[in-house]
């Protein structure tokens, strides 16, 4: 065992797998406020745990007929997608720029989006069947957002920027495998702010340390919309992934024609999120903003930076944690933070034996921005288990 969790000093109902010393002022600061928070159950926080907008970045957070929109994040539904391939490093080439440039050819990146939406047909049954579903209760949507119909369909199967990621990795026996990192993009992100702001309107919600936490309380006509969209969001989100991964699963197979390409069972997790759940005995609505759910037996993928590898883990069901694990590495330093401290020769050096863009424009990303991802899934070994270790051998960002 390693000593966690520990107890968040002036706040009772919070757990921590990290050591105060180890968070930043403003984190620890957003993390009283939540426990404070009249609504609360209780609070537990992965050592990911980072500032973020509102909440932190890191946070599971059971509330009573309560759901605080900013604890789930404007990226909706943001989360993983990874599969093992029958591939193994010696089917792949010395040079692998080629396929790097197939992915990208196939999947937009960045603020890119699909000329056309993405051929329904020409995707898995599971895939093509939950996009017919999905597109037909976006008519259900809030109406503001009804006009965004058109980009949404554009940028299914789309990657996005910032931390969001498509890889090829291999694992300890040299098998390939695919991950992936994104979310409900910028339909996700238009939703989630038309909630937060009606949320900062509600009488409830005057007195709290931040207006960025207003809540929507359950059996409100505000809730049951916000529940709708998010819900919605989250399904798009999941759908952009499996879409994504089944783009990537044919690059991979027209980049190796000859080799009889097979893929394993797909591991998929959100970590931007709500669900109902029973904590200690009552339902909870409980949201995980940069965590992902670790029941007993669920898989799921803890991705670190660019440049240090990803984690394959399986949940081992921790009452402490509510059933939690952390999303990924956590960033040790912003954005801002990172240009100015690093350069593109550091972002070369860090990231060796990775085909990947190396330039200015993703330099925010470089692996010294984060924190280390093997002391990150070494504090959560009552948490969940490693089932793989995964080394990235190509990495496409926006």
């Amino acid at each position: 065992m390693n000593g966690y969790p520990v107890q968040l000093s002036g706040a009772p109902n919070t757990l921590m797998w990290a050591h105060e010393y180890e968070i930043e002022a403003q984190a620890l600061q957003q993390l009283r406020n939540i426990a404070t928070l009249p609504w609360i159950h209780g609070l537990r926080v992965m050592p990911d745990v980072h500032f973020g907008k509102g909440a932190t970045v890191g946070s599971v957070i059971a509330m009573r007929d309560a759901v605080s929109p900013s604890a789930v994040g404007v990226d909706i539904g943001c989360g993983m997608e990874g599969v093992q391939t029958s591939l193994t490093a010696a089917d792949l080439p010395d040079n692998l720029r080629a396929l790097r440039s197939r992915i990208e050819t196939v999947v937009p990146v960045g603020f890119r989006m699909h000329d056309n939406p993405v051929d329904r047909h020409k995707m898995s049954t599971a895939t093509k069947w939950h996009l017919n579903e999905l597109w037909d209760s976006f008519a259900d949507l809030d109406e503001k957002v009804h006009n965004r119909r058109t980009r949404a369909a554009k940028q299914m199967g789309s990657l996005g920027g910032g931390n969001h990621f498509i890889e090829v990795c291999l694992d300890e026996n040299d098998r390939v495998w695919l991950m992936l990192h994104s979310g409900s993009r910028n339909i996700g992100k238009e939703i989630a702010e038309r909630h937060i702001g009606v949320a900062k309107t509600l009488q409830h919600n005057v007195d709290l340390p931040d207006a960025e936490l207003s809540v929507f309380l359950a059996g409100t006509p505000e809730m049951d919309a916000y529940r709708r969209d998010l819900t919605w969001a989250q399904n798009y989100a999941a759908k952009n992934r499996a879409v994504m991964l089944d783009l990537v699963k044919q690059a991979v197979l027209d980049e190796f024609p000859t080799a009889g390409v097979s893929f394993g069972e797909q591991i998929s997790c959100h970590h931007n999120y709500v669900a109902e759940e029973v904590i200690d005995g009552e339902k909870m609505y409980v949201t995980r903003k940069g965590a992902i759910r670790a029941g007993a037996g669920d898989l799921g993928l803890i991705p670190g930076s660019m440049g240090t590898g990803s984690y394959v883990v399986r949940g081992l069901g921790s009452v402490d944690s509510f059933a939690s694990a952390s999303h990924g590495a956590g960033r040790k330093m912003s954005r801002n933070k990172a240009k100015r401290s690093f350069t593109v020769e550091d972002l070369i050096a860090q990231t060796v034996g990775v085909e990947s863009r190396k330039d200015q424009g993703v330099l925010d990303e470089i692996p010294g921005a984060y924190k280390d991802i093997n002391e990150v899934v070494a504090a959560q070994n009552n948490l969940v288990e490693v089932v793989a270790f995964l080394r990235q051998i190509i990495c496409v960002k926006g």
